[in-house]
């Protein structure tokens, strides 16, 4: 049984490792390298106002909180927000959607004298850590000081529950110094409780609380128009590694076609990868970052753009939900629902595996196995224009149906506050 002790002085063993990774990870994306100090609980903002806390750790996080935030901002005027990401992405992604309306830091890494650092710099009134992020030292600091921090919009695979169970004192120790746990499912807060988690509810997921912007459907449908309104699009979003080409081997399968191919990779920094594989390829691309219209010769738009995923989803006909068509554990459905785009999910969902078998019994999903069977999906809805308008029906009822967890996390947060 690992303690609280024997990680520290493993996370001390790890440091150079630790600081080796920041390096190579900044080779590819500059924004690791910049406020290096924040990751080891160095910061210059201090607030005079109580400071409301919460950890995104990237975009997803970050895109996921945005009703949440937005309500705490008009509800709690006299309170200071402060957003922590783990990655820039996720950081940018923040400056993007708040601008000067929050701070955001980088989380310090989970080294007691990092994470005391940053609790005494800032003396949040209320901490909320989104999803899976149990870091032991920095639950422990919160207890000791004295701050309530609350494992928010949880969710736990089995799979993750497996890992997890592998340090059972560790994990039950670290679950129960959190105050509060608000769950997505019922089975997640099973997996939660069976690991030691206590004060826990379910309140659903606040991703279906995040309404596409009005600005980016209506870019959506700029986009759409000018590719031309009778040429079938389909879409294969947040795609990570490898996936690329599997979704360019389903796509000549479709050939010949005058289907357009919208890629959107997931990560910023594999975008030139992608491309160098169209290239390769000798596929006819355009990137969007060009500016330019789609040309009638272009086979694939590379959506090499942060934060349009909504006018991505609104302007294609049928979208590939990436990261599950390998062992990835698969992407969200969500936002494709809340546009109303039929989806396509993989076999490999386990990170989301509640909310895609819901997507697929409302029949606003339908899930393939192999190549062979994505380009069947993807030929089959493209000619279908009675299926996909009840798909897009379903999607929309399906988003609509699960709407309401900011309201639930919200009223769970005045009772902490009101307790100060």
């Amino acid at each position: 049984m690992i303690s609280r002790l024997l990680y520290s002085i493993l996370l001390v063993l790890a440091l150079p490792y630790l600081l080796l990774h920041l390096l190579w990870r900044g080779r590819r994306q500059r924004g690791y390298l910049s406020h290096r100090g924040e990751r080891f609980g160095f910061y210059v903002q201090r607030s005079d106002k109580p400071v409301i806390w919460l950890h995104a750790v990237s975009v997803g996080e970050t895109r996921a909180i945005v009703p949440l935030v937005q309500s705490l901002l008009a509800r709690y005027p006299g309170y200071q927000i402060l957003l922590t990401h783990t990655t820039p992405t996720g950081r940018d992604t923040s400056q993007q959607l708040f601008g000067d309306t929050v701070w955001r830091v980088y989380l310090p890494y989970d080294y007691a004298f990092a994470v005391g650092r940053f609790l005494r710099q800032f003396r949040p009134a209320l901490g909320m850590l989104m999803e899976t992020e149990i870091w032991p030292n920095l639950i422990a600091a919160c207890r000791r000081e004295g701050v309530p921090v609350m494992l928010v919009n949880a969710r736990l695979s089995e799979r993750s529950a497996r890992r997890y169970r592998r340090f059972a004192g560790l994990t039950r120790q670290s679950l129960a110094g959190l105050s509060a746990i608000a769950a997505q499912t019922a089975a997640d807060a099973e997996r939660l409780r069976a690991l030691g988690g206590q004060q826990i509810s379910v309140m659903g997921n606040l991703k279906f609380d995040c309404l596409p912007p009005p600005m980016q459907l209506e870019q959506g449908r700029q986009w759409r128009v000018a590719i031309g309104e009778q040429r079938p699009v389909w879409l294969a979003a947040s795609t990570r590694e490898d996936e690329e080409a599997i979704v360019l081997d389903a796509w000549q399968q479709l050939q010949p076609s005058p289907a357009l191919l919208i890629m959107v990779p997931r990560h910023p920094q594999r975008f030139d990868e992608v491309a160098d594989l169209l290239e390769k390829r000798g596929i006819r691309y355009q990137r969007r970052s060009s500016g330019e219209p789609v040309a009638a010769a272009t086979q694939v738009w590379l959506g090499d753009s942060m934060g349009e995923l909504f006018a991505y989803y609104r302007a294609t006909d049928v979208a590939l939900i990436g990261g599950s068509l390998l062992p990835l554990g698969g992407q969200n459905p969500i936002e494709a629902a809340a546009v109303g785009c039929p989806a396509i999910i993989g076999q490999h969902v386990w990170n989301f595996a509640e909310v895609s078998r819901a997507a697929l019994v409302s029949g606003a999903a339908v899930q393939v196995g192999n190549v062979g069977e994505l380009a069947q999906a993807v030929d089959r809805l493209l000619h279908d224009q009675t299926r996909r308008e009840q798909m897009r029906l379903a999607a929309l009822a399906f988003a609509q149906s699960h709407q309401g967890a900011t309201a639930r996390l919200l009223e769970l947060v005045a009772s902490y506050l009101t307790m100060r």
